[in-house]
């Protein structure tokens, strides 16, 4: 078994399997993505591998919206993890949620999953502070620092979810862990304190990836694994 991780798919299927939002006005490399993702995918998953979607999976607006999206994933090998990006607008309540998903999917939200002496935790996250020349962090507005205190709570239960014979965690976030400076945040701090060994996230599109986390930093193997990133084929994190 490997697990596999595809951030910001950005999918927009209509019922005809139409795209209503091209994402080629972002770039040639987006240039009918869907397929792509479709091609790369099958050619290296297989049914018993697991996949890890850190968010911004579609552009619906709805549950009911985001069904041909859903049902494109349905079709593709493996097991489907799933947690929430910034784009999702469609997210609704957990219970509605889980309704609706295929047997091959689960919700991370809280809570984490667990194959053989590896975790996988996580939440959304959210854009961390600016470091003052104190040390001291600074938010851009409170409204920031209270999303992000809640996110940083939503993964401290989710690495407390982690049952103790556990060996390794995996932590998949949609928002980066560190500010635009790459500085070390309170994210970081948690999963050190956690022995998280590997993080992966999105978020990060155009010129923005060209700085990003990528690499061992802090005793943690970092990966960004946001699709245009990876050119829509999914990222091996590990053999399970």
């Amino acid at each position: 078994m490997k697990l596999f991780a595809l951030g910001d798919p950005h999918l927009s299927f209509d019922k005809d399997g139409n795209e209503y939002k091209p994402m080629g006005i972002f770039g040639d490399s987006w240039q009918n993505h869907g397929e792509k993702i479709r091609m790369y995918w099958c050619s290296i998953i297989s049914e018993e591998d697991v996949v890890l979607l850190p968010g911004d999976i579609s552009w619906a607006m709805t549950l009911e919206e985001f069904a041909p999206d859903l049902a494109f994933l349905a079709e593709l090998p493996g097991r489907k993890i799933i947690s929430k990006g910034n784009h999702d607008l469609w997210w609704d309540s957990l219970s509605k949620i889980r309704k609706i998903l295929p047997e091959s999917f689960d919700v991370l939200q809280n809570n984490c999953f667990v194959f053989g002496d590896t975790a996988v935790c996580g939440t959304r996250g959210w854009m961390c502070p600016e470091t003052a020349e104190d040390g001291t962090p600074i938010f851009s507005d409170s409204h920031d620092e209270k999303i992000f205190q809640r996110e940083l709570g939503r993964l401290k239960l989710s690495l407390e979810s982690v049952p103790q014979t556990v060996q390794h965690k995996i932590v998949m976030l949609h928002y980066p862990p560190v500010n635009g400076k790459l500085e070390k945040s309170a994210m970081v701090e948690l999963m050190q304190q956690y022995h998280v060994e590997t993080c992966l996230y999105g978020h990060l599109h155009s010129y923005a990836m060209h700085n990003s986390l990528n690499g061992e930093y802090w005793g943690i193997q970092f990966h960004l694994v946001s699709a245009d990133y990876l050119g829509f084929m999914p990222k091996l994190i590990c053999e399970l």
